[in-house]
């Protein structure tokens, strides 16, 4: 028996997290690497994750992207770089491969915005309605839900229902409203947001637009409507990557989450990119939850292969249905 890996695997249980002495002269790239290796791992990562996680990962995508790779991975550990949800959507599509996520408190705030027990409450009240249920959520939520969506394909699941079918969307207020305003829906929304994307400052942008005539201001639809009047372009993580790179501006104010400016920096090098910042006295906006991984955390999570993700197979079941839906409908559509 191996004394010092069951001492830390013992300890992580009692303490829910990473927080082992890591010997400081340890090149934690190469010895990522060589875990990933030996144990046949994938590591996935969102693009709202710190450099050097990004630099590390195998896949680096938006909720979509990485739903789509830890549905196809032939891995048998899958080790996921972002938040609880999205390391609950690996393990629920991989019931027989090992699902790890760096620190269990990579919580989200959209999706604690919308507790299943009283959302079954409120569905119950509207027994007509299907559930289209933004992919930032828990697995209990999932269960409760017809079919799963992204800021990528929301738009054009919605609009594959029949005009009269009638629709509760949830979590996310801004998301849905945004969709119904598009497509001339009314869809009855869940009253829940992502407090990133709801502390960015219109009174701000408006005076870096002053500042950078030349800008565009691009934003995620989690951001309030207020904020989305504002913007030149609105569209998903990998939408707005895609805009940066293939817009021929030069300048641009970027309305998510910070990290995705690495990315943005990586494929459009000579462009000049501006976060745009929030209602309090940061510079730009950072999701506190995303940024609970570290690349220590993660070497850690790989070495002693936890903390891991369970769930009971009933739960599973009932929220793979709608994940499976949203995949297919995907490939429909060629997102």
């Amino acid at each position: 028996m191996n004394v010092e890996f069951e001492s830390a695997k013992t300890r992580l249980n009692e303490i829910g997290y990473l927080d082992l002495a890591i010997d400081p002269t340890l090149d934690l790239f190469e010895e990522i690497q060589k875990l990933k290796k030996d144990k046949n791992a994938i590591l996935l990562a969102h693009y709202y994750q710190e450099p050097d996680i990004q630099d590390v990962a195998d896949f680096i995508g938006d909720s979509l992207g990485l739903a789509q790779q830890a549905q196809k991975t032939k891995a048998d550990m899958i080790v996921f770089a972002g938040v609880h949800f999205m390391a609950e959507t690996a393990k629920i599509l991989n019931p027989h491969k090992k699902v790890l996520l760096p620190d269990l408190k990579a919580g989200c705030s959209l999706s604690d915005s919308c507790p299943p027990p009283l959302f079954k409450k409120f569905k119950e009240k509207h027994p007509n309605h299907i559930v289209i249920t933004y992919i930032n959520c828990s697995a209990g939520m999932k269960a409760f839900s017809d079919i799963i969506c992204t800021s990528s394909n929301a738009m054009k699941i919605v609009e594959s229902l029949p005009i009269d079918q009638e629709i509760i969307f949830a979590p996310d207020k801004n998301l849905g409203n945004y969709i119904n305003k598009r497509t001339g829906r009314n869809m009855l929304l869940w009253n829940g947001a992502c407090i990133v994307h709801e502390l960015f400052s219109m009174e701000k942008i408006m005076r870096l637009k002053e500042r950078h005539p030349e800008a565009k201001f691009i934003a995620h639809p989690e951001c309030e409507e207020a904020v989305l009047r504002l913007a030149d372009f609105v569209g998903s993580t990998s939408q707005l990557i895609k805009f940066v790179s293939e817009d021929i501006g030069q300048t641009f104010i970027v309305g998510t989450e910070a990290g995705i400016i690495y990315k943005m920096q990586q494929i459009a090098p000579g462009k000049t990119l501006i976060p745009a910042p929030p209602d309090n006295a940061c510079a730009c906006n950072d999701c506190p939850h995303m940024k609970l991984n570290t690349l220590e955390k993660l070497y850690l999570c790989m070495k002693y292969e936890l903390p891991e993700i369970t769930m009971e197979e009933h739960l599973r079941v009932a929220a793979k249905r709608p994940i499976d839906k949203m995949l297919e409908l995907s490939a429909k559509f060629g997102l």
